[in-house]
């Protein structure tokens, strides 16, 4: 019996959940043990106040080291890019689509089908308030709707959206793979190509995590690690270990495959979105972690260690973050 940790969320136990089922469909016996984590005891707070991304993961990580769970199942997005040491990524499910949405509360006249983002932005009016808890997504949305008012909101994905239809917001942004995975796809208003808001490292691949040494957990592993989204995912990664950031930060990567090409782009913002690098690369996907190096060198030489820095010290002074 593998015992599988995850957050008690519905996306974190559709995910668990997931796994299990390919797990139970190899022969292999899985238990899901729920795990609450600091992230969910403050599910209110802002994520600079209580440290971040690894306040989603790091309860349940602790309980993979102590032996308490063998497997841990995560949103690869909530993944910092550094693990402790003694875990290891043993494999990731093929990648959901990775792009943001941007969601209205439903009108009895709309249309339900997802629209062109240029006349969903159209219907906003003027100063939306748009909620969103990541940096990211505010960094580079400012860009296309400059006079919005962005607002944090925390909460899972059905709080989000209540709170949406209650009339706190004009609009919010989420993950296009949790409402699709939650069955909110009828929700989405437009979708935000990669080009306009680079997804956030990650995104849309659901992630398993396992000690290096417990070859009997990370044994049947093998079969459900996914070949494009693996490359995707330790590409991204590298993006982000080379420019030294760290959680919420306003960092956006996403590598792609074409063909036998391997796409690689990479934004880093100010938090306001006024001041923005761009890089991309592209190549065989056996040279992934080269160009995830070269992006990473391209946005450096472009001034984003600069950026990165003015973020930080922004935080230092007490400014509002999010999950990126």
């Amino acid at each position: 019996m593998l015992r599988i940790g995850t957050r008690g969320s519905a996306l974190a136990l559709y995910q668990a959940n997931t796994v299990a089922g390919r797990l139970r469909q190899a022969g292999v016996a899985v238990d899901v043990v729920v795990i609450r984590t600091s992230g969910d005891r403050l599910a209110e707070a802002a994520l600079s106040e209580i440290g971040g991304k690894r306040v989603f993961v790091k309860e349940i990580e602790d309980a993979l080291l102590a032996g308490t769970i063998d497997l841990a199942v995560h949103s690869a997005k909530d993944l910092p890019v550094v693990l402790p040491d003694g875990l290891e990524i043993a494999a990731v499910l093929p990648r959901e689509d990775p792009r943001d949405a941007l969601v209205l509360p439903p009108m009895p006249d709309s249309d339900p089908e997802i629209q062109p983002l240029d006349d969903v932005l159209r219907r906003l009016g003027p100063a939306p308030r748009i909620g969103t808890s990541s940096v990211r997504r505010v960094a580079q949305l400012a860009r296309l709707v400059p006079d919005a008012a962005f607002l944090p909101i925390r909460g899972n994905v059905d709080t989000r959206l209540r709170k949406l239809d209650d009339g706190e917001f004009e609009a919010i942004v989420l993950a296009a793979a949790g409402l699709r995975r939650l069955g909110f796809a009828s929700r989405i208003s437009a979708m935000v190509p990669a080009a306009a808001c680079v997804p956030a490292p990650g995104q849309g691949i659901i992630a398993i995590e396992t000690r290096t040494d417990d070859d009997r957990a990370r044994a049947p592993l093998h079969v459900l690690d996914d070949g494009p989204a693996r490359v995707a995912f330790d590409t991204e990664r590298v993006v982000v270990r080379r420019l030294g950031g760290g959680c919420q930060m306003p960092i956006g990567a996403f590598a792609d495959m074409a063909g036998d090409t391997l796409r690689v782009d990479a934004i880093v913002s100010s938090l306001d979105g006024g001041r923005a690098v761009r890089a991309a690369a592209a190549g065989p996907p056996d040279q992934a972690d080269d160009l995830g190096a070269e992006v990473a060198a391209r946005l450096l030489a472009e001034g984003a260690a600069e950026i990165l820095a003015d973020v930080e010290a922004t935080r230092a002074g007490g400014a509002p973050g999010g999950r990126a």
